[in-house]
Formats: structure tokens, C-alpha cells, sequence
């Protein structure tokens, strides 16, 4: 097989966004691999680490796709802070093709398209492929996982993973995918305290979940504990309709939203001041501005900072963001566009949007502590990447090795699983296989 079809085969997803199948962006026509170690939100230490302790390995994944796909040269992005702390300068030259790129310690600087920008100086197209820009990214830990496949023949059964916030002592931990979190947690004696939440992902853009059913997935990149009362957990809970319902009363017109808009700085014709104001009738007054809705990154910067009114434009262009989806629409532009030439001026601190987020006390240096892999079970969801769910080969009662494959990709854009301990099998069908391990 060929390194796109080991890829594929092996179940390797982007480590830290929406899980979209790797292999798929193998693609002809790039000419710059831009591999992301920006880790733009704070508290996140799981790529710093991983280039810490496993950066041959980071780039012996490069090296894999550099060759595969005949592209000249590839850029391993980090911020500032992080090249600090690992003693590496902007344009270090890493291996051959391969040179360090330095990024400013701004929010979101892991946007894919404002870190293509701020790399390359490039912009993509509105609601086009990287690899129209000729352009092709990938995250620090996919590299990895793609050298783990390439050298050792191993399939993605492991997770490098931050656990931070209000706990004793921040750190990052390798462990099986599908461990639950609550045996995480139970395991380095670290307690959800009361009026707090726990997050998937960063403070910006994880997701609120119960740690006594979730698991560790593909997509994990950090768990954060975090007081109920701060910036970061309140925006979960924003009822968007409610948004779109006091919107247009409540809206001062000060265009704020717009104007620190990371994707409109980049020059995207996406107005969320024009949104909020009309947020009633858009959809039949102004349907081609909802549809720019799908350009949003879900960063959050309208919502946490630039709104003096208390209301959340992230609220209501995820409401049209729904509607889009339901319909199976986008939007595509066909001609380029050009940033602002006020858009460095207005890239926001990553201090100061720690700040923002009421989380700034808790950033502090994750330390790792190596691999954990004593849990009584795991559950590896079927539905760990975007694309249809895997399908299960195997049935109840049955008994499988570390490194098995469990489950089939599905036709068109899917992925296979595979077990990450040992143990017997209970497929829940459509959902998830759970491998409990013998304790006799």
C-alpha cells in the first residue's frame, strides 16, 4: 500500500479539529505542507510536549508526506512562546525540506486559514480547500502518528492529551483511545469540583461533557476543568435562538464584530454586525450573507470580546450555520480577496484573550507524565472523524488483541478502528465497541 492508503488503513484523523480523515487531503498540486503546532488556545500544552519529547519522530512523519505527495518543502509552525521554549528560531532549517516557522502569540492563530496566511501569505479562497492555495495542513500529532504507522506498522490506538484548569497540577498523558474520563481523572486523583464543567478541546472552541460517560477520542486534545462562572464555560450555554430573538433589538450597530473578525480581517465576506442586525429576516432579505455564515470559525472573538451589548453573534451564525447544513449549502467564492491592511493591528494578544476567557490563572506549563494505560475498559466510538460511522467485524463475547481492527470503514469518506487494549468485545451497534479487560 501506499502512504495514503496506510493512512487510511491505520485510522488516522486530524488530532485536534473536527476529525476530517487524513488521507483525504493527500492531494496533487501542493506546494508547501504546513504543519500546525500553533496550539491557539490557552492551557493546551499537548504539542508542545509531543515536539519536546518526540520531534524525530514529528519529522520523520513530514519527511513520509513530503516524499509521498512531491512537495518541495514543508513549515512546522509554532508560536513564539513554543519555539522559545523548545530553542528554536523562525527559519531553522529541521531536516532537509523541512524549516521551523514562528507565528505571533495572537488568538486564533491555529485558524487553518489565518495560519496558511500568516505562514505563506496566502489567502484561500472563501470556502475553498487549502490545497487551492496550494497549500496542504496537518497537526503536529497526525505527523507523529503517521511516522508510528510508517516505522512500527502501528494503527491510531493512542492519544496525547492535556488535562488542565482548576487541578492540582496541569499535565499532558498518553493514553488509550476510548479510556473514559472519569478513570482518567480517578487515576492522577483529580476531582471535578462543584459548579464546574469540563470541556473537550480549549476554553474557545471545546465542548461541555459529562466526564462520567465520555471517553478520550480521536479528535482529544485536552480536558479542562473550569469554574461555571467564567467566560469560557457561560458561552457554552448560549441559547442561540434566544440570540437571534433579542438581536435585533439589542444590537448598538457599532460593527465591533465585524472589525475583529479574524476571517473578515482576512478579507472573507463575513459581516456578523449585518447578521445580528437583520437576524429575523436574513434568511429571505439577505440569503447570500447567511450563506457566508459556513465561513465562520467558530473562534469566538465577536462573542467574548467585541460585543459591548451582550449579545452573541457566534450564537446566531451557528443557528444559520444549522439551517446551511440541514440544506446541504455553502458558500464558495470564485475570485480572491485581499486582508485588511488594518489586520495586524487588531490580532488579539493570547494573553489578553486568556483574560478574556477567565482562565489566565489557570496557564501554567503542563508537565508530562508518560503513558497510562491500566483502565478497566474502553469505548471506541464509531463515529470518530467526519464521513459515515465505522462498521463493526466483530460481535459479542469476542476477545481482541492491542492493535486489532474492530471496525471497517464505511463506503465513501470513513474510517476503521481499532482496538487500544486488550479485552472482550460488546458492540452497542450504530454507537460504540467497548472493550472491557480481564481482570482474572
Amino acid at each position: 500500500m501506499n502512504l495514503k492508503e496506510l493512512m487510511k488503513e491505520a485510522g488516522i484523523v486530524g488530532s485536534g479539529g473536527a476529525g476530517f480523515p487524513s488521507y483525504a487531503k493527500l492531494a496533487e498540486g501542493a506546494d508547501t505542507l504546513v504543519i500546525n503546532g500553533a496550539e491557539c488556545e490557552p492551557l493546551l500544552y499537548t504539542d508542545y510536549v509531543l515536539l519536546h519529547k518526540e520531534i524525530n519522530a514529528v519529522l520523520t512523519g513530514i519527511k513520509e508526506v513530503l516524499e509521498y505527495a512531491n512537495i518541495p518543502r514543508a513549515l512546522l509552525c509554532v508560536k513564539e512562546h513554543t519555539a522559545k521554549r523548545l530553542r528554536l528560531t523562525d527559519g531553522a532549517k529541521l531536516a532537509d525540506k523541512i524549516f521551523l516557522k514562528t507565528l505571533p502569540d495572537v488568538y486564533p492563530m491555529g485558524d487553518e486559514i489565518s495560519l496558511i496566511y500568516q505562514s505563506t501569505g496566502r489567502v484561500v479562497r472563501p470556502g475553498n480547500l487549502p490545497i487551492t492555495a496550494g497549500v496542504i495542513v496537518y497537526n503536529v500529532e497526525t505527523m507523529y502518528n503517521v511516522a508510528q504507522m510508517v516505522k512500527r506498522g502501528e494503527p491510531l490506538v493512542e492519544k496525547w492529551v492535556t488535562v488542565a484548569g482548576n487541578v492540582p497540577e496541569p499535565i499532558v498523558v498518553k493514553v488509550p483511545i476510548g479510556t473514559p474520563v472519569w478513570a482518567l481523572f480517578e487515576k492522577n486523583g483529580i476531582a471535578v469540583p462543584a459548579e464546574h464543567t469540563v470541556l473537550d478541546g480549549g476554553p474557545s472552541m471545546g465542548k461541555a461533557i459529562d466526564p462520567e460517560t465520555a471517553v478520550i477520542t480521536k479528535t482529544t486534545k485536552g480536558l479542562l476543568i473550569l469554574p461555571d462562572n467564567c467566560e469560557a464555560i457561560v458561552s457554552k450555554f448560549i441559547d442561540g435562538a434566544k440570540s437571534i430573538a433579542r438581536a435585533e433589538t439589542a444590537c448598538c450597530q457599532c460593527t465591533r464584530c465585524t472589525d475583529m473578525c479574524p476571517r473578515a480581517l482576512l478579507g472573507y465576506p463575513l459581516e456578523p454586525h449585518k447578521m445580528v442586525r437583520t437576524a429575523k429576516s436574513a434568511v429571505t432579505a439577505l440569503p447570500q450573507m447567511v450563506l457566508s455564515a459556513t465561513l465562520c470559525c467558530g473562534c469566538g472573538v465577536c462573542e467574548s470580546l467585541a460585543c459591548c451589548q451582550g449579545i452573541s453573534p457566534k450564537a446566531v451564525i451557528n443557528e444559520y450555520k444549522a439551517l446551511l447544513a440541514k440544506n446541504k449549502l455553502r458558500y464558495v467564492g470564485k475570485t480572491d480577496v485581499e486582508p485588511a491592511p488594518e489586520r495586524e493591528y487588531r490580532m488579539i494578544p493570547s494573553e489578553r484573550w486568556a483574560s478574556v476567557l477567565g482562565v489566565a490563572k489557570f496557564d501554567k506549563l503542563a508537565k508530562y507524565i508518560g503513558e497510562q494505560n491500566d483502565f478497566p475498559r474502553v469505548e471506541i466510538l464509531l463515529r470518530q472523524h467526519i464521513g459515515a460511522p465505522s462498521v463493526p467485524i466483530v460481535k459479542d463475547g469476542d476477545i481482541v488483541q492491542k492493535g486489532d481492527k474492530i471496525a471497517e470503514s464505511a463506503e465513501g469518506l470513513s474510517l476503521p478502528q481499532y482496538a487500544s487494549v486488550s479485552g472482550r468485545i460488546t458492540v452497542e451497534e450504530g454507537v460504540k465497541i467497548i472493550i472491557e479487560k480481564d481482570r482474572a
